[in-house]
């Protein structure tokens, strides 16, 4: 299988966009993922993204199989702490929070995890990840004790965003956290966009297929949708076609 970094910069040059599903082991069973499986091969899902905040339970791996066992669809690990790891998977984002001051997460937690994610198998993509206020106060913003980026403060994001590039980061994630009760803004999409040679990953808040479209427009280039698939499955098609459709 061509590594998944090399899909997703292959994507960003052809103006192709990319959509992917959030599953948060903590909040989906065993018997929920054949369905899901089924909907997102239906839909052209380009990508599963698994992993949480806190991941409480202790069936990541059962998960991650059991989704292999059903979809072909390539699945990347989103995790919230070194202890997030399966070798089922095929990649894992290895993310360093670029936006905030907290060094456990900008490097810390790595140091500690980085045997047994060097020995994991999966493919590592670094990755400058960076929270953005979404009007609400969220899992990731209470874990990563780090305060977000303003959500009007385009011209942080866009520093934040060129530094982590210049530091080596392979990809650059804006996320607005689970359940945000506002997604990012176009503007600040746009102007990150625009500052950047690396694909971006925009996340949380988006709740509607149009959102996502626009927001493709504005210069992201994969989109994260999971809590809003979580309440209504039937919006995973829809926001699949909305992220495909945008591609030039």
């Amino acid at each position: 299988m061509q590594s998944i970094y090399k899909q997703i910069t292959e994507a960003r040059q052809k103006g192709k966009k990319s959509f992917a599903v959030l599953v948060d082991p903590d909040k989906i069973m065993p018997g929920q993922i054949g369905e899901l499986c089924k909907l997102a091969n239906a839909a052209g899902v380009d990508y599963f993204f698994i992993g949480g905040s806190l991941v409480v339970t202790n069936h990541l791996d059962t998960v991650v199989k059991a989704v292999k066992a059903e979809s072909d669809i390539p699945i990347v690990l989103f995790p919230g702490n070194p202890n997030q790891i399966s070798k089922y998977a095929d990649g894992l984002l290895y993310l360093s929070l670029i936006s905030g001051r907290n060094p456990e997460l900008l490097i810390g937690q790595h140091v500690i995890s980085a045997p047994m994610v060097k020995q994991s198998g999966l493919e590592i993509i670094s990755t400058g990840y960076m929270v953005i206020d979404g009007g609400a106060p969220t899992t990731v913003s209470y874990i990563s004790n780090a305060t977000p980026i303003p959500y009007n403060k385009s011209e942080i994001a866009v520093c934040t965003a060129m530094a982590g590039e210049m530091l080596g980061m392979k990809l650059i994630y804006m996320d607005a956290g689970s359940g945000a009760s506002r997604p990012i803004s176009e503007n600040m999409i746009k102007a990150v966009s625009n500052h950047i040679d690396i694909p971006l990953i925009v996340g949380g808040g988006i709740t509607d297929p149009e959102k996502a479209f626009h927001n493709c427009q504005a210069g992201a280039d994969l989109i994260v949708v999971g809590n809003a698939i979580e309440k209504d499955s039937s919006l995973l098609k829809k926001m699949s076609d909305a992220v495909h459709r945008s591609s030039k």
